[in-house]
């Protein structure tokens, strides 16, 4: 099987074996895939079955059609990733796929988001990974796996160690869980991005965010990590800022819908002084209003040369603090990407990014608002540009779509 229309045969027998309909999904899915490499051959293949690509199907994956596809993929070396986000897959597909990632030898990235695999399915994955050299990322989040799913998951961070990418976000983790994760990311080497977002946390002490706190400090590999939705106050965010001026390694921290105030976004000033490696820091749905954007403004115009992306929006900030990160980024080369949209937009504010733009500093794709004049008067409009404005969906056709090709021929 080094060629589409081997993988379509393979397909075709397996579910000839199994006694079962082949799926008219996968069936096209594959033959167009065969069209593609006749113009444009390549040595692997991504099979990609988005259950909701409506372009392409109408019906969604369920559990019946994963054993056709264990049995046809377990021995491929053509295949490296396998994209069925948005499908009806349970607990027993699941089964099936943790077998195929127990038996695959060329598998790299899995994305299973949005199914509805729980926490028998997902232990089953999870205990898969203790044997599985391949697989690089796993995307999980949206299933329901819980805190049993979630125990499973950190208990082979401790013996994998392949591993780069792990999404467990909106999985409903709970206190142990997350702890947990916390404990074993002392050790683990391999990990780089981790997403934990939404845990089902019912204690105002922040337990679980002094303990990422404390695993940070000595973490020496993690690049990317969301906290979204932790809960988190100015204590929590103090705790953080305390670890992360030690840590050499994080480049992505997501802070994103928490409680922080003026008194946290003071914290990480502090930490955008000490100029370290971070590049992209999410603070979105806060509360840091003026005296927070003025903290930041100041940390980013005088100290810092290595943040390059800024996420303030819906922080309850006014024309004064806008109007400082403006006036940050005139002095400020690195920072390249600024998002406001959700803010109190008043004039001043408007005025300082239109000039932003009119001059070139700050380019209408790297930013959510777009100015535009009516009598004279400066107003901002939103424009869909978020940090990750691609997370939860991906076009399927139009101008996103070409710039995704081109940045992964760069890459």
């Amino acid at each position: 099987m080094t060629d589409p229309s081997g993988l379509l045969s393979r397909y075709n027998e397996a579910c000839e074996e199994v006694g079962q309909d082949p799926s008219p999904f996968i069936c096209k899915v594959i033959d167009m895939e065969r069209e593609d490499q006749m113009l444009e051959p390549t040595e692997y293949m991504d099979l990609n079955l988005p259950g909701n690509n409506y372009l392409i199907t109408e019906t969604r994956l369920t559990d019946s059609d994963m054993l056709p596809l264990f049995h046809t993929l377990k021995n491929s070396t053509y295949v490296q990733s396998i994209d069925m986000r948005y499908n009806n897959i349970g607990d027993e597909g699941a089964k099936h796929i943790a077998k195929l990632l127990e038996e695959t030898v060329m598998l790299r990235s899995l994305n299973l988001m949005c199914n509805e695999i729980g926490p028998e399915g997902g232990r089953a994955i999870a205990n898969a990974l203790q044997t599985n050299e391949t697989l690089v990322s796993l995307k999980m989040n949206g299933n329901k796996i819980g805190n049993k799913g979630g125990m499973a998951f950190a208990g082979i961070l401790q013996v994998n160690t392949t591993l780069e990418e792990l999404d467990l976000g909106d999985t409903d983790q709970a206190t142990e869980s997350v702890i947990a994760f916390a404990t074993v990311l002392n050790q683990n080497k391999s990990l780089r991005h981790f997403n934990c977002n939404r845990p089902l946390l019912f204690s105002h002490q922040e337990e679980t965010t002094v303990h990422m706190a404390r695993m940070l400090k000595v973490n020496k590999t993690l690049t990317e990590l969301h906290l979204q939705k932790y809960d988190m106050r100015d204590f929590g965010a103090e705790r953080l800022v305390e670890t992360l001026v030690e840590n050499l390694s994080l480049r992505y921290l997501d802070l994103s819908c928490n409680r922080i105030t003026r008194d946290g976004a003071k914290h990480i000033s502090r930490l955008l002084k000490r100029n370290t490696p971070l590049q992209i820091l999410d603070l979105g749905y806060n509360r840091i209003e003026d005296d927070g954007a003025k903290y930041i403004a100041e940390a980013l115009g005088d100290f810092n040369n290595s943040l390059s992306h800024l996420v303030i929006t819906s922080n309850q900030i006014r024309g004064a603090g806008l109007c400082a990160i403006a006036k940050s980024m005139k002095s400020n080369i690195s920072l390249t990407n600024v998002y406001i949209w959700g803010n109190d937009l008043e004039t001043p504010a408007c005025v300082s990014f239109n000039d932003l733009v009119e001059s070139g500093r700050l380019e209408l794709p790297n930013t959510d608002v777009q100015p535009y004049v009516v009598d004279g008067v400066v107003y901002l409009s939103e424009l869909s540009h978020g940090i990750r404005r691609h997370y939860y969906w991906t076009p399927f056709y139009g101008p996103d779509v070409e710039d995704q090709k081109s940045k992964s021929i760069l890459m």
